[in-house]
Parts: structure tokens; C-alpha cells; sequence
């Protein structure tokens, strides 16, 4: 069975990062026989500069027959001073809106090997799993109306639109209680429920949804708690769900908790499995091109594709384990480096993985 896959280095690191991952994903390919084939598009600034446009339409037509997509980043001073609607990030907006790729699912782990890495102490993240469900393509960030307007004093307001829907509240609800279910039987839902109506919604539709998974705990955490819980705490939690906005905050702030945002993967899915799947971190324009990227959070998030969108558990472990691998050799990029361990580039790290697989 043929599967096609479609690269978006994108802009800053992206290159140097997605051409590290579509070498593991190539030799996987030979190694468990997965029939992928690989295709590549202009998106971001890259599009911008080619097509001057974020989200050319070839790139949307190509992501729209792919099977699984692996995203590089976008985004850079470059083009900082255009139109919001010609921003980078607006072409992947336009995707997961496009695609509807509603579920976006970030994993917090911290590798036992990089526990000295992590600004807080040891005993605290040690053996830190969480994981982050955050709703992809409603709230504050696509809500209407949205914009700048003169009011009759003349003064400007800039103003945004948080909504919810309660079925686009359910259907991100079951992925996580389904995510929970497959876990620890944990799950986190946090609001801000206290002052704004549309979590009071969301806190009520995830009560319902516990009717139909009396093996799940639900919890209740007000968005500003759970940050400083994360902080405090983090291995109370097992599974958090939350809307757009704060997932986007909440899931960075995890990440740090890891020692290095460059080390964590994350899928955005749709419906009918189809995903598209970034590193956490963004496009890092003031190193791009010096070979010092971490490339092992767009490897990780290659293996999230091949288990999500792909069903291919034993590939995805393969990889999982190979960087498991490497990083007990004491093989570091800069972002993660300590005393004791070697430095290496971004293309010996990508290297030492495919000698580990």
C-alpha cells in the first residue's frame, strides 16, 4: 500500500530540521516496508517570497490528497512588517483550518538523560509524560468578528472573538477522553470558567461527555492555576484538555519543563486520522542556516505521523528508541548540552539516529 507523504520545511530551521527527518522516515521506509512516498511544498515565507501568498494553492491541493504532512516552521522578522493576512503564520492557519484539523495533540516527556537540562529540580520532572489536547481550529484564534476599528472618539480597538460551539467542544472532549482512556485514566479539562461564559459551556459539555467514559477522572483547573500547577507540581497531571488560546500558552510552558522545547513533537489531526506534524518550537531565525538546530523534535513528531495518521506502532517505536539511543551516548545539540556530554551538529544528530535505527 502506497502512502504519500508531504514536506513543508517552511522557513528559518525548517530546512535543516524537515531534511534530518525525511532521512530517518526514508530509512524506515526501507526497513518495515511502509510504501511512503515523499513530495514537498512552499509554505510561510518561503510561499510569501515564491508566490506572494502564505498558503499557495498547490500546496493546499497537495496537502489535501497527502496522507499525513510533516511540517518544518514558519515565520521570521523578515516578514514581521506585512499585512496581517499576508503573514506566514497565516498559511498554517489556512491549513489546519482547511483540513480541519481540529485535535492538536502535544506531549510533554522529559528523556530521563536530559532531567538536568530542565530549569526546575530533578525530583520535580522526573518522569514527567503529560499530554497536552489542545483545541486546533475555533476559540479566539478563527472567532468573528476579528479586527481594528476607529470608535467615534477616534481612538483604535483591536478586537477578537472567543467561541465555542458545543460540538466542536464534544469532538475535541472525546479525543481526549479517548487519549485518557489509553493512558492513566486522567484527564485535566482547563477553563477560565469563573469570568468568561464560553468556558462555562465547555466545563458543562465536558461534564456530559463523563457518561460516556466512567473510566476516566475529570477534573476541573481554572487556566491560570494550571500554570503555575505545571510549575509546582506537573506530575499531577496525565492528560490536559483545553481550547486554542490557552492550550497554546500551557503547551510551551510544558515544554520547558522537558529541558529544551526543541526536543518535543506534536499532530494535529482531523476526523479521518489525517494529520499534519510540526516540532513545538518555531522557526528560530537567528540560527538558521549555522547547522546548531535541534532536529529531534521534528524526528519525534515524524514517528507521532507514523503512529497516528499511519498506524505503524512498530516503525514509530523504532524511532522513539533510536533517539532514546542517541541520546544515551551523550550525543547533544546546543539547545540541550551539558557538562559531560558532546556537542554535535544538526546533521551529525540526524546521523547518529539513523546509526541507532
Amino acid at each position: 500500500m502506497s502512502r504519500n507523504i508531504l514536506l513543508l520545511p517552511g522557513d528559518g530551521i525548517g530546512p535543516e530540521i524537515v531534511a534530518e527527518a525525511e532521512r530517518v522516515l526514508a530509512r524506515v521506509n526501507d526497513r518495515f516496508s511502509l510504501g511512503l512516498n515523499f513530495d514537498q511544498a512552499l509554505v510561510g515565507g518561503a510561499a510569501l517570497d515564491a508566490c506572494d501568498t502564505p498558503l499557495p494553492e498547490d500546496t493546499l491541493a497537495k496537502a489535501r490528497q497527502a496522507d499525513a504532512i510533516l511540517l518544518g516552521a514558519v515565520g521570521g522578522p523578515k516578514w514581521d512588517a506585512l499585512p496581517m493576512a499576508k503573514r506566514p503564520e497565516k498559511g498554517l492557519l489556512g491549513l489546519r483550518s482547511s483540513l480541519e484539523l481540529f485535535a492538536n495533540l502535544r506531549p510533554a516527556i522529559l528523556y530521563p538523560q536530559l532531567a538536568s537540562a530542565s530549569s526546575l529540580k530533578p525530583d520535580v520532572v522526573s518522569g514527567l509524560d503529560i499530554l497536552i489536547v489542545r483545541e486546533l481550529t475555533g476559540g479566539i484564534y478563527f472567532g468573528q468578528p476579528r479586527g481594528v476599528r476607529h470608535l467615534e472618539n477616534g481612538e483604535r480597538q483591536g478586537y477578537n472573538t472567543y467561541a465555542y460551539t458545543e460540538s466542536e467542544i464534544r469532538r475535541i472532549g472525546r479525543v481526549a477522553f479517548e487519549a485518557a482512556r489509553q493512558r492513566n485514566g486522567k484527564l485535566c479539562s482547563v477553563d477560565k470558567a469563573n469570568v468568561l461564559e464560553v468556558t462555562v459551556l465547555w466545563r458543562e459539555v465536558m461534564e456530559d461527555l463523563t457518561r460516556e467514559y466512567p473510566d476516566v477522572a475529570l477534573s476541573h483547573m481554572y487556566v491560570d492555576n494550571a500554570a503555575m500547577q505545571l510549575v509546582r507540581a506537573p506530575k499531577q497531571f496525565d492528560v490536559i484538555v483545553t481550547g486554542n488560546m490557552f492550550g497554546d500558552i500551557l503547551s510551551d510552558e510544558a515544554a520547558m519543563l522537558t529541558g529544551s522545547i526543541g526536543m518535543l513533537p506534536s499532530a494535529s489531526l482531523n476526523s479521518q486520522k489525517q494529520g499534519m506534524y510540526e516540532p513545538c518550537h518555531g522557526s528560530a531565525p537567528d540560527i538558521a542556516g549555522q547547522g546548531i538546530a535541534n532536529p529531534l523534535a521534528t524526528i519525534l513528531s515524524a514517528a507521532m505521523m507514523l503512529r497516528y495518521s499511519l498506524g505503524e506502532e512498530e516503525a514509530a517505536n523504532a524511532i522513539e528508541a533510536a533517539v532514546s539511543q542517541v541520546l544515551d551516548q551523550g550525543l547533544r545539540t546546543a539547545d540541550i548540552l551539558s557538562e559531560g556530554t558532546r556537542k554535535v551538529s544538526t546533521r551529525e544528530m540526524g546521523e547518529a539516529v539513523l546509526a541507532a535505527l
